[in-house]
C-alpha cells in the first residue's frame, strides 16, 4: 500500500484502540457507517484496504465486508478484527478478508498484521506463478487464464486443462496434449513433434 492510501474503517465509530493504533502508525483513515457512505467517501485512487470490526455488530460487519468484496472494483485488503468466540464464524467466509486479528489486540501486531497485509497486495513480494506458453498464460494462485491478453472463461476442470483445447481452437490444440493412460500434457512433447 502506498502511504498516501486510505483505508476504509468500519463502524463509523471506531474503539479508541483502533484509531490510535492507526494514527500511531502512520495510516491515513476514514471511519463509515454504510456502504454507501464508503461509496460516498471514497478517494479518487480507491480505498487502499479496509479494517472491519465484527466484534461489536457482527451481521452489520460482515454485510460491510461482502459489499467490499462484490463491487465492481473490490477492496483488495481486508482485515477483520474479532473476538476469540467469533472465530467459528471465519468458516466459510474466507473469501470475504484477507487478514484477521483477535481483540483485545496489541497495537504492534495490529499495525504489523496491517503492514504485512499491505505489502502483498501492492505486489513489493514475489510475482504470482504465472505459466506462459504461446500466448496462454495461467495464474496458479488465482485459477485465471488468458490467452492473447483476452480472459478465458474457464471451468475449475477447463482450468485443469482436461477441455482446454476446444477453447483454445483447432489453431492452438496442439498445446494441450494427451498422454495415454497419464492425462494430458501442455506444451511441446518431449520429441519436439
Amino acid at each position: 500500500m502506498n502511504p498516501l492510501d486510505m483505508i476504509v474503517v468500519f463502524p463509523a465509530a471506531p474503539s479508541p484502540d483502533l484509531a490510535r493504533t492507526l494514527d500511531l502508525g502512520g495510516f491515513r483513515w476514514k471511519a463509515v457507517g454504510s456502504a454507501d457512505e464508503a461509496n460516498k467517501a471514497e478517494p479518487q485512487a480507491g480505498w487502499g484496504g479496509a479494517v472491519i470490526s465484527v466484534d461489536e455488530d457482527a451481521e452489520a460487519g460482515w454485510a460491510f465486508a461482502r459489499s467490499l468484496r462484490k463491487r465492481d472494483n473490490p477492496i483488495e485488503s481486508v482485515m477483520l478484527l474479532l473476538s476469540g468466540a467469533q472465530l467459528g464464524d471465519l468458516e466459510l467466509r474466507d473469501d470475504l478478508f484477507d487478514d484477521f486479528c483477535m481483540t483485545p489486540f496489541h497495537p504492534r501486531e495490529l499495525e504489523a498484521r496491517l503492514r504485512h497485509m499491505f505489502s502483498r497486495s501492492t505486489g513489493s513480494t514475489a510475482r504470482a506463478d504465472l505459466v506462459e506458453h504461446s500466448g496462454l498464460v495461467l495464474n496458479l494462485e488465482t485459477y485465471q487464464a488468458t490467452f492473447n491478453g483476452a480472459p478465458l472463461d474457464l471451468t475449475f476442470m477447463e482450468y485443469e486443462l482436461r477441455r482446454l483445447r476446444a477453447k483454445l481452437g483447432e489453431e492452438h490444440a496442439n498445446l494441450i496434449q494427451t498422454v495415454r493412460s497419464v492425462g494430458y500434457r501442455f506444451g511441446q512433447t518431449r520429441w519436439g513433434s
